[in-house]
């Protein structure tokens, strides 16, 4: 079996990706296309041009544009079952879809229609494309101008079927984990899983900031962590998974290139590492090219490659039922 279809017949869970920035550029051209005149491209190639990032700053101001474009109820559907139609044909199997509800809210979809729209797109993902979908609502870093309280309070007064965590994401260096700290207790009080965005960009004080002041379960990206030995001895004894995008962080400047890309020092820590997309769409990836990155980039061998699928599972808020059932099959393949 080549290298290429053993990758692709992994059973896979995805973690950390954004449910607008996995929208394809088809799906992307359609919404665009919808609002003629605005700052989105309504030609393919324009698109294409228009996600080439300069920066990290830059990738947010696009995102937030993409955004604005995602305007009611059947937007939302459309994207959740595109995400699924997407991850069927590489064998996603389950995914924890990243949404960030309040910019949806402030877009003009009401609250019961932003939840009615996820409830019917999750039974459609399962129904057609055998994908099981749960959610994790994230603060948009400092858009909600109220460290998080907006989001924290839509996720637990209008909490939808497979609602499972709750994140952070936005620009770190002006938005200290530490200042969330509200928001996050009263998300876990609701009973959700925390998974906070940090050491995407900013030093390993920010991961030690999510773990300490926002006692997070899983850290969103966290490449960080490899500059620090007491850290990374403490997340890998602590079992703290880090959900690690190695395309999106070299799209975004957060790390410089795949040579200089943490994740094989991680691995070598003990750190549980997952693999994800972050925004497939808007980085002309998927989550089978990232396993390749890995064997090609990083000299993953198959034990390697299994063992990150595995770790996904394991680390996933995935049913019991459903996480034992995928680990038996990634055993098999």
């Amino acid at each position: 079996m080549h290298i290429s279809d053993f990758v692709h017949a992994l059973p896979k869970a995805e973690l950390h990706v954004h449910l607008v920035g996995a929208a394809s550029v088809d799906t992307v051209l359609a919404l665009a296309r919808n609002h003629p005149g605005g700052p989105v491209p309504t030609d393919e190639a324009e698109l294409r041009k228009f996600y080439e990032f300069t920066d990290f700053r830059h990738f947010i101001n696009v995102y937030g544009v993409v955004n604005d474009l995602v305007t009611t109820g059947e937007d939302i559907r459309t994207l959740v079952v595109g995400y699924a139609r997407d991850a069927a044909r590489i064998n996603i199997r389950y995914a924890e879809l990243t949404v960030s509800a309040t910019s949806h809210l402030r877009a003009g979809i009401a609250p019961d229609e932003l939840v009615e729209a996820l409830a019917v797109g999750r039974a459609e993902a399962l129904a057609l494309h055998g994908v099981t979908l749960q959610w994790v609502f994230d603060v948009p870093g400092i858009w909600d101008r109220d460290w998080g309280m907006t989001s924290a309070r839509f996720a637990t007064e209008y909490r939808p079927e497979g609602l499972v965590g709750f994140g952070l994401g936005g620009f770190e260096s002006d938005s200290p984990r530490a200042n969330f700290r509200e928001a996050f207790a009263m998300a876990r009080d609701a009973g959700l899983h925390l998974v906070p965005h940090a050491g995407e960009t900013m030093p390993p004080s920010e991961i030690w900031a999510a773990l300490r002041e926002l006692r997070a379960e899983r850290i969103g990206h966290g490449v960080s962590a490899a500059q620090d030995p007491e850290l990374l001895r403490y997340i890998a004894d602590e079992g703290v998974a880090l959900e690690v995008c190695p395309t999106s962080n070299i799209r975004t400047g957060a790390v410089a290139s795949l040579d200089e890309h943490p994740l094989p020092r991680l691995v070598e820590a003990g750190v549980p590492v997952t693999v994800s997309t972050d925004d497939p769409g808007m980085f002309h990836t998927d989550l089978d090219r990232e396993y390749l990155v890995c064997h090609e980039r990083f000299g993953f061998g198959r034990d390697e490659l299994a063992e990150l699928a595995r770790a996904g599972v394991r680390a996933s808020f995935a049913p019991v039922a459903l996480k034992e059932q995928l680990l038996k099959e990634i055993d098999a393949v």
